[in-house]
This record gives structure tokens, sequence and C-alpha cells, in this order.
């Protein structure tokens, strides 16, 4: 982490000597946006207009170490700070991959043709480092002050298809309206040449820094855009429900307002992102199991019907196995804590489920969120109480003594092709509460008793 307030005050000692060799040196980007909407600004970018680059880099050797990130587009750092520090430039797109362009710096192009390679105008608006002064030559405060996220360019724009992403991620995470014709562009944006890193980076944000995610997939269902990346969360849309239990209406309408009751709960989760991908998942199932049967329509087993359509969904976006693993495990349970409770389950039952469970704690907040996302004509009551008494036993049990593989052996059980079937039983007594002595004799009675059968 850098200090933000130690970056300020080194960009503004680059400005001043910038300023000496007769440039100016602005703040661009979300640093000023952030700074005009009151929210604490991260990450520093700087432009330096009016010197060359040969007289950059001498005033940033003079400054400390100096290190080129992207030198041929211009962009450079100073080592021990967070400052980006990049020449006004042009973008010629080549190609269909976000590496496609061809990049033209060009330190006397002007502070209106340099913001106009940005994708909204609120993004593209400059500070003076020095004097505070704003430039802002697309309108990019009239729309903050409206909360309206336009396009600055319509011939840029279009270039880089991220953007149709960015903009459902921003209208996510700051609550903005996405103006109508920054929409209709978006909409004959092909999405299919991105990569799934920077569409999972996207996605990511949206699930983690928004109070509303279901926002991030509203703007894309308003664009058309769900269908090439998200297309299991789109076939949602007009999937029924009981409405005598579901009277938010169809499974998309549910799953939004999951997403959005998830938020208040991920940090609370082992793996926030994962845990907001398994409120996102949760009920795809729904869209191969839902019959319409006495008058009703149900979704039995949509819990495990809808662990491939999940897989496929995942495996589209992302690579981490650990994260895939994490999000079904959590899918397929979802609707295991509620139903335990509800039924009166035994505290055994219960231990089971969080046995199988990757992320207990994350599995419960699952669980009450599903249970907020659904509008009853029942008063909803929290099941949450009970099932963290059920939790705190669970994990009291754990930390209990067991039986273990040198119990077994030191006990004169031999290891063998058996073996693990001896740690399952054992697993399994444990689970059940039964004490450590008590289960060492069951299992060493019961592996004697299977050894001498199969002499």
């Amino acid at each position: 982490m850098h200090d933000t307030k130690q970056d300020l005050n080194m960009a503004k000692e680059l400005a001043r000597r910038v300023q000496e060799r007769g440039g100016r040196v602005w703040l661009v980007g979300g640093c000023v946006r952030d700074g005009l909407m009151g929210r604490e600004m991260k990450d520093i970018d700087v432009e330096v207009h009016g010197v060359s680059a040969p007289v950059l880099e001498e005033i940033l050797d003079g400054l400390g170490q100096r290190m080129a990130i992207g030198e041929s587009f211009g962009i450079y750092a100073l080592k021990g700070y967070g400052v980006d520090i990049a020449m006004p430039r042009k973008e010629h797109l080549r190609g269909r991959g976000h590496r496609d362009f061809d990049v033209f710096t060009d330190p006397f192009l002007g502070e209106r043709e340099a913001a106009r390679r940005r994708d909204f105008t609120v993004n593209a608006m400059m500070r003076d480092v020095l004097t505070g002064e704003l430039c802002d030559p697309f309108g990019g405060r009239r729309d903050l002050k409206r909360r309206i996220l336009r396009h600055v360019d319509d011939a840029t724009f279009p270039e880089d298809p991220l953007r149709v992403l960015r903009a459902a991620q921003f209208a996510a995470r700051f609550q903005f309206r996405v103006a109508k014709e920054t929409l209709a562009l978006c909409s004959t944006m092909p999405l299919d040449a991105l990569s799934k890193e920077r569409v999972e980076g996207e996605l990511k944000k949206a699930l983690l820094q928004s109070d509303r995610p279901s926002v991030f997939f509203q703007v894309l269902r308003e664009m058309g855009q769900l269908h090439f990346w998200f297309p299991e969360v789109e076939a949602l849309i007009g999937v029924p429900q009981n409405p005598g239990f579901h009277m938010e209406g169809d499974v998309w309408n549910h799953t939004m307002a999951v997403l959005d009751a998830a938020a208040q709960y991920r940090q609370q989760a082992e793996n926030p992102f994962g845990f907001m991908l398994s409120a996102l998942t949760h009920d795809l199932g729904k869209t191969v199991t839902t019959e319409y049967e006495s008058g009703k329509f149900h979704a039995y087993g949509h819990e495990t019907a809808g662990l491939p359509l999940a897989e496929t969904l995942l495996r589209r976006i992302t690579s981490e196995k650990d994260l895939i693993d994490y999000v079904l495990n959590l899918t397929e349970l979802h609707m295991k804590p509620t139903t335990i409770v509800v039924s009166g389950a035994s505290v055994k039952t219960s231990n089971h489920m969080f046995d199988d469970s990757v992320d207990p704690e994350g599995l419960i907040c699952l669980s009450m969120a599903d249970g907020q996302g659904t509008r009853s004509p029942y008063p909803y009551v929290s099941c949450e109480e009970n099932l963290r008494v059920r939790l705190a036993i669970y994990e009291e049990l754990m930390a209990q003594p067991h039986v273990m593989g040198r119990d077994l052996i030191e006990a004169g059980l031999e290891p063998g092709p058996d073996f693990s079937e001896f740690l399952a039983l054992a697993h399994k007594l444990r689970l059940a509460g039964i004490p450590k002595e008590e289960a060492l004799k069951q299992v060493l009675a019961e592996a004697r008793k299977k050894r001498k059968k199969t002499k």
C-alpha cells in the first residue's frame, strides 16, 4: 500500500519541475472523479503536458529511480511511489483484442484531445496538480452531479469492448444511471474478443465494491449484453416460481434480490468473491428443473441440477480451480441450512452439513441472503440464530481430540488398502459426537472384523 499523501506531494514536486520547463501536470481519471465525489483517492494518475519525453525522463531521474512501465506508451513511475505518470497519447485500434492498439504519444496534443480517448465524461476530467484548476472539456462535472454515465466520443468509445462491462460496474459501484445514447452504443459492441481475465476483473469490482451488485446485471440486460458471457444468468429471465413463496416474481428477480442481500454478508465469508458468485449461481438449476404440477410451480433438485450450468459459467470467466470448487460447494448446499432448521433435524445432521461445506460461515450467510431475497406472504423468520448455535456445536466438536491414523497404527492396526475406510469411519463417529476413546474401540473392532473376513 502506498501513502496517498506522500504520492500527492511527489506529484506536486514533479509538477513544479515540469512547470519550470514550460509544461503542466494534471491529475487525471478516477482520482479526479473520486475527489469530486468526496471519496478517498487511492490511485494517483498524472498526465504531463508540454515537455518532450527526454525532458520528462530527465526530470524523473532527478526525483528518484525512474521505472518505465510502458516507455513506448509514454508511461512511467518512480520507485517507492504509487504515482502513474503518463504523457498525452492517441490510440488507434488495428485489431479486435485489447492489445491491438497503435499508440502515439504527443506531449503537445492539448487537453481536450488527450481527454477524448477516455471512456466516460466523469473520467475525462483533469485537475491541475498545483493550482487545482479543473479542466472539463466534455461536461463530466455536470454528469457527475446528475449521476449520469455518458461516453465521451462515438468514434473512440467502441474501440475497447471492455467499456460495456465498465459501464455496468461503474453504474453498480457508484449508483449511476447510464445515458440512453451510451446504452444504445454499448448494445452494438461485440464482446467475444474480450479475455476471461478482463471480464473477471470487472465482475469482481461489481460484486465486491457495490452495495447493489444486481445493477451490474440489470444494466447488461438493458444493453442486451448478457448473452455472450452470462447466458446462464440471462436464462433465469421469465422462469416462474411459486407465487405462494416467491412474490418477487421470476427466478431472475429472485437472484438479483439475493445478490443485493448477499452484499451485506460478503466480508464474513472466507472467499468474498466466491461467496458472491454463489449468490449468482445458486438457482441456475431452476432453468432445467422447474415444472408445473397440481397447480403449482416447483423446482425439485435444482441445487444439484444447476451444478453443470454453474461450472460452465465459472469456467468461462475464471481459471481459478479453488474458486470454482468453492462456488459449486456452496451452490449445492445452499438449501440445506434452512431445511435443517425448519425440519428440526438432529445436530448430527447439521454436523455433516458443516463438514461437507468448504465455508460453513459462508454457507449460513448464503442461506440468509437467499431468504432475504424472497418476498413471501409469510413473515420472514430468520434461521440464523439456530444455525449459529449448531455451528458452534460443530466447531467445538472439531476442536476435541479425535482418532487419527497414527492412533490406529499405535493400537496395532497395520496400514493397508482399506486404511482410508477405517479413517472415514473414525470421522463419521467424530461427527456423531462419539468421544475419542470409544470411537477408537469401535473402529478397531470394525477393522479387525473386516480383515478377519477377507483372510
